[in-house]
């Protein structure tokens, strides 16, 4: 632990430490833009034998749909598996009356492919992890 003046900083994990800040800034957040809940998402693709081949998960909130995880196994990418799950992704974001979805992408995955949806590209950051880029994107769904 690291001591200045009157304060005792603690790096680790704590949960209650953990709910007083997020409590607080969810607070202070409602106090200017009203109730805004986060709600959980994921959206799986099963095949015939009822095994998970793809799927993502991430939340919704402040009117955009976030997707933190995208997968597919090796043996349906490339044929129009990741598309298909994306355009379902979309079609819940409007349901949950969602203006866009955004999410970040390496450039040793998939850029490519999210701008073949659609996605247009709204920051890098460089070296992360050390020789590659993670990349930004988002996609409006009200235009």
């Amino acid at each position: 632990m690291t001591q200045k003046e009157n304060y005792r900083f603690s790096l680790g994990r704590d949960d209650k430490a953990h709910e007083v800040v997020r409590s607080g800034l969810e607070a202070f957040n409602t106090a200017l833009i009203g109730e805004n809940p986060y709600h959980d998402f994921a959206l799986y693709a099963r095949d015939g034998q009822d095994q998970v081949v793809g799927g993502m998960f991430g939340h919704s909130g402040a009117g955009w749909l976030y997707i933190d995880y995208l997968w597919l196994h090796d043996s349906q990418r490339g044929q129009g598996l990741g598309a298909h799950l994306l355009g379902l992704a979309e079609e819940e974001a409007r349901q949950r009356g969602c203006v866009g979805v955004f999410l970040y992408t390496y450039s040793f995955q998939a850029p490519g492919f999210y701008q073949k949806q659609g996605y247009q590209p709204m920051g890098v950051l460089d070296d992360c992890p050390p020789g590659y880029q993670r990349i930004y994107l988002k996609k409006s769904l009200t235009a």
